[in-house]
């Protein structure tokens, strides 16, 4: 898993497009998931539940806000009639 990161970090660095680069940040909020769940299953616990939701919401959060700033360049629309 921490290959996977590092691959996808290489990637955020000299992806070819904005799109990889979001791809790949989307990658790691993914694999972080990952770690943390079996970082659960090793030590039998539900104390990281929280931790796993909160980077799962901002890795949605982030991924929809950086789409929408690559398909028109305004994440916030201020002139709502």
């Amino acid at each position: 898993m921490s290959m996977s990161i590092f691959v996808c970090f290489i990637r955020i660095v000299k992806g070819p497009t904005m799109s990889d680069r979001v791809v790949a940040l989307d990658t790691i909020g993914i694999t972080l998931i990952g770690i943390i769940g079996i970082i659960m299953i090793i030590q039998n616990t539900l104390a990281y539940a929280e931790v796993i939701l909160v980077i799962a919401i901002l890795a949605f959060i982030g991924t929809i806000a950086l789409a929408k700033f690559i398909e028109g360049g305004v994440i916030f629309d201020r002139d709502r009639n």
